[in-house]
């Protein structure tokens, strides 16, 4: 029986494949041993590191942060009356005692002659009894009587001036009529706003710190904030709170700043508080990596050069590089191939200037 050729041709195949899988079991695979043997092992690596001295540096605390107004108060009216006139703009710069709102007088002008009169009349009544009782004809109670009158008639005039000076609903302190609440026509009863005036001179930069942070800040600690405008405000910290907030566990911070009237409240903020001097290194930005444990920090060479992993702390990014707090002493830290090592391994080192 003839075989057809794309049989001939399979069966050509296997008998080539099975002739060479049977010299290469006579020769023993000599080839893969001899390129097994001309490998060579895995070179030690190669890093290259820089001295970094340790600095005794002004340590500060940084954090993010906002201005806000020193105070805020909502104005509120005295008494009742319709407001008759808003002499201040909203958000116009007022002095303290200046007027807000104006309430309508009414009939508070015609309580205040009364009173002046009946309070003339007193002192009429108070001057001839004691002339009468000079002469014998007035007691001395009839005396204190006419001047019980003129009392209750003084006290009655001041009530009255009062009331009619609450008709003007005035600034308590100097600062930024920032809302009005209330126009002309509107009726306010005691207690109703007018508007609402806040002070911005000095001005408040206020924060959160971590707990970790907490207890490094003190009132009276220099700080410096750097405005998203680039402007930097100086000041010193005026509070630092005793207790936590119970869902971020951070404390709150104030730090009172001058301000000439041009900063705003609510802008945000870079906020560093001085707290001490401590040891510092500047390393490069580059050196920094992260280990297993996701944790910031450098790789450092131990004396026998094997390399190590310390944690740090960035204090503060300059263009020269990042102040880090962490390391003990001079150390030499891997600056290029850092994140080709592990730890504990050893390594040869190119000390760079």
């Amino acid at each position: 029986m003839r075989l057809k050729p794309q049989y001939v041709f399979i069966l050509a195949v296997v008998g080539i494949v099975a002739l060479w899988m049977i010299v290469r079991a006579m020769t023993g695979g000599g080839s893969d041993k001899a390129e097994a043997k001309a490998t060579p092992p895995n070179p030690t690596p190669s890093v290259q590191a820089r001295l970094i001295p340790e600095v005794a540096r002004e340590v500060e605390v940084v954090m993010r942060g906002r201005t806000e107004a020193a105070r805020s108060v909502i104005v509120r009216a005295e008494t009742a009356g319709v407001v008759a006139a808003t002499p201040a703009a909203e958000g116009s710069a007022v002095r303290q005692g200046q007027v807000l709102c104006r309430l309508a007088v009414d009939a508070r002008q015609a309580a205040l002659d009364q009173a002046r009169a009946m309070l003339k009349s007193r002192q009429l009544q108070r001057e001839a009894s004691a002339q009468l009782a000079e002469k014998g004809y007035r007691s001395p109670t009839q005396v204190l009587e006419a001047q019980a009158n003129l009392d209750a008639a003084t006290a009655q005039v001041r009530g009255a001036e009062i009331a009619l000076n609450q008709v003007n609903i005035r600034a308590p302190f100097s600062g930024v009529f920032d809302h009005r609440d209330a126009e002309i026509g509107t009726y306010l009863s005691p207690g109703q706003p007018c508007g609402t005036m806040i002070e911005l001179n000095p001005l408040l930069v206020v924060g959160d710190v971590p707990e970790t942070d907490a207890a490094k800040l003190h009132v009276g600690a220099p700080a410096s904030a750097t405005l998203v405008s680039g402007q930097r405000l100086a000041g010193r910290v005026r509070f630092v709170s005793q207790e936590a907030d119970p869902q971020t566990r951070t404390y709150h911070v104030e730090v009172a700043v001058p301000n000439p009237g041009v900063v705003r409240s609510g802008m945000s903020a870079d906020l560093h508080i001085g707290a001490g001097v401590g040891p510092a290194h500047l390393v490069p930005v580059s050196s920094l990596v992260l280990d297993s444990a996701g944790r910031q920090g450098v790789r450092y060479l131990l004396p026998d050069d094997r390399v190590a992993f310390a944690a740090v702390t960035v204090a503060e990014e300059t263009p020269e590089g990042v102040w880090v707090t962490g390391l003990k002493g001079p150390v030499r830290v891997v600056t290029v191939g850092q994140s080709f090592v592990a730890d504990g391994q050893k390594v040869r080192v190119a000390m760079a200037r």
